[in-house]
Parts: structure tokens; sequence; C-alpha cells
């Protein structure tokens, strides 16, 4: 079995004057791309969620600082590098959940502050975050596929492929790397309230010719009793020190299914989305979308009816079986929490 790279599925085309982005939100029924020159056009772009994944939210930002340093430095070549970090202020406000993002503007951040840096300095450093994302998705793809010898079937969550990241995929990538070794079953939930799994999950992996199977969020447990599979595999937005997991809303509710039936739980993510500095999974902010994402368009807005959206939720180490680095492989976080990757 084989499968193709599948980087022909590009949420981010730098056109070297410009980012276009993908409009995820219209997927799989129109690939419409936005064309941004600026930062605040990209910030918006990852607020309104056309953008979405932390790993592409980080790229997405880090190019949206080259964009910023081009747009300053020809306007005012003495005053950019103030006018630059204004604008990394207002992407930093885009998200707040996922750690890449600020991971990504500090290291634009220290090129900014470079001695002689400019805009192509600038746009060096965006690129390598997008190429050191890609290197890193193929080495976690083949660490996490070491752990799937002999699994029949997976299930995933939310969109964690090229859609997500700079390419190939984190808890995707693993997926298809296990693909090309080995027959396996694939389901991915449906993902409310934003439906990533159904739009965007399994129409990319049927770009890659990988059969899949999409179930309603509410259908997991049954799944899993049923024995059809042996794994969960998810990505994430932020892993405190201690192992903790902070991924899309739901993720939380399938680990503790996956335990009850004695289901295996992996997280697949780039120690970029590690927060050394966070203790444990109660420091981690957690995004509060706008109730009228969830609701019926019916429903006035009178305050009669109103509706609870987080987008995120928090898994603690002790409900994962493995993290999947590309520095290596966490096993029973729980233990030790994931310092033994530095």
């Amino acid at each position: 079995m084989t499968t193709r790279d599948n980087l022909n599925v590009r949420p981010l085309q730098w056109t070297g004057h410009s980012l276009k982005v993908l409009d995820q939100r219209q997927l799989p029924d129109h690939c419409v791309y936005d064309e941004y020159r600026d930062a605040a056009g990209v910030a918006e772009a990852i607020a309104s969620m056309r953008v979405r994944g932390a790993p592409a939210i980080g790229i997405a930002a880090a190019y949206g600082v080259a964009l910023s340093a081009n747009r300053h430095y020809a306007r005012d070549s003495s005053q950019w590098r103030q006018l630059v970090a204004a604008d990394m202020d207002v992407l930093a406000q885009s998200r707040p959940t996922a750690v890449n993002l600020f991971t990504a503007l500090a290291e634009m951040k220290t090129a900014l502050e470079q001695p002689g840096s400019d805009p192509a300095s600038l746009l060096a450093c965006a690129e390598k975050i997008h190429a050191d994302d890609l290197a890193a998705n193929r080495r976690m793809g083949e660490l996490g596929a070491d752990l799937l010898t002999g699994c029949k079937g997976v299930l995933t969550h939310c969109n964690t492929g090229s859609l997500a990241s700079g390419g190939y995929g984190t808890a995707l990538g693993v997926i298809r790397s296990c693909y090309q070794r080995q027959p396996l079953k694939v389901y991915a939930g449906e993902t409310r309230p934003w439906l990533q799994g159904a739009r965007l999950t399994v129409w990319e992996l049927s770009q890659d010719g990988i059969p899949a199977t999409l179930i309603a969020d509410s259908a997991a447990a049954w799944l899993m009793k049923s024995g059809a599979v042996d794994w969960v595999i998810v990505g994430a937005d932020r892993i405190a020190a201690n192992g903790d997991t902070a991924n899309k809303i739901g993720t939380y509710s399938l680990a503790v299914l996956a335990r009850q039936h004695g289901v295996k739980f992996m997280v697949v993510a780039s120690t970029t989305t590690i927060d050394w500095e966070l203790a444990d999974g109660g420091g981690i902010a957690i995004e509060q979308r706008n109730p009228r994402e969830l609701l019926p368009a019916c429903y006035p807005e009178d305050g009669l009816v109103d509706a609870w959206n987080p987008v995120f939720d928090v898994t603690p180490a002790e409900l994962i079986t493995a993290i999947v680095t590309e520095r290596g492989v966490v096993s029973n976080p729980s233990a030790n929490g994931v310092r033994s990757l530095l």
C-alpha cells in the first residue's frame, strides 16, 4: 500500500509577496484561497478559523510577521522593527490556546532582534519554521507507526493532517505512515460543532486513497466496545510539562472512554507544542467561542436559550498511553511528564 505525501493539500501558500490561506470553513464543497498582504489579515484568518490546527496557526503567524516586515520596512526603514513588534501583538491575540502560535512568534521575535535583521531574514525564519514542521511530521509518522504494529483499527478526532500543519500531519501522519506498512481500518469522529472530522479528515484521507469510516461523536463508546479499534490517535494544541494535553473539545471524553474499554490513547505533536513552563493542564487557557456557532439559527438572541461553546478540553496525562514527538516517544507520561525530551 502506498500513499501520496498529500502536499497538494496545502493550507498555506507563500507567493513571495503575499500569503494564500485555504478557507477550511468551505471544505470539502469549495476549495477557495484568500490572499493576505499584511499581518492584520493573517490574524483575522486565524481568528475566523480559515486556517486552523496548532502547527498551521504557528506557521501562518510566522508568515504574517514576514508580511509585516515587508510592509513596514518599505515605508519606514528606521522604525520598522517597532511596527512589526506591534503587529506581532495583534497576531498573538488571534487564538489563545495553541502554543505553536506563541512559539513561532517567539522565534520570529528573536530573528527580528538580531543585528542586521531585515525582511529577507524574517522570511527565511518563517520558511524554516514551515520546513521544520514538515520534517517533524514525517519523523513522528514513522515513530507513531512503530507503535501500531499489528493494530487493526484506529479512531481519530478533529483534523490533524496536512490541512492542520506544514504538511503530512501529526496524528494523521501516523495513520498515513502506518497504512503504508499494513492494512488499517480508520475511523474518524465528526468533531462537532465545526465538523472538522467530517469535512476535513475523511476528505484528506480520500485524497490519499485511504479508506475511512465516519462516525457520529456519540458513537465512539459503542465503537470501542465492539472491539473495532485498538488505538485512539489525536493531535494537541498545548502540552504541559507533566503531559496533560489540550486538544479539540471531545478529546477528553475519548480518553475516558478508551480507558474504560482497554483502548490505547496516543497524542502526536511536535515539541513546539509543549509549553515547558506550564506545570500542568490546569493553567491552559481554554478558548470560548461565540454561542451562535452552536445554537440553531431559529433561537432569538434574547438570552433565554444560551450555549456553552469551549473549543478545547484538557486530557490528564494518566489517560495517555504515549506522546509521540519528533524527538522521541514518551510512554506513560503520567510517570515523569515529558521532560525526558529535553
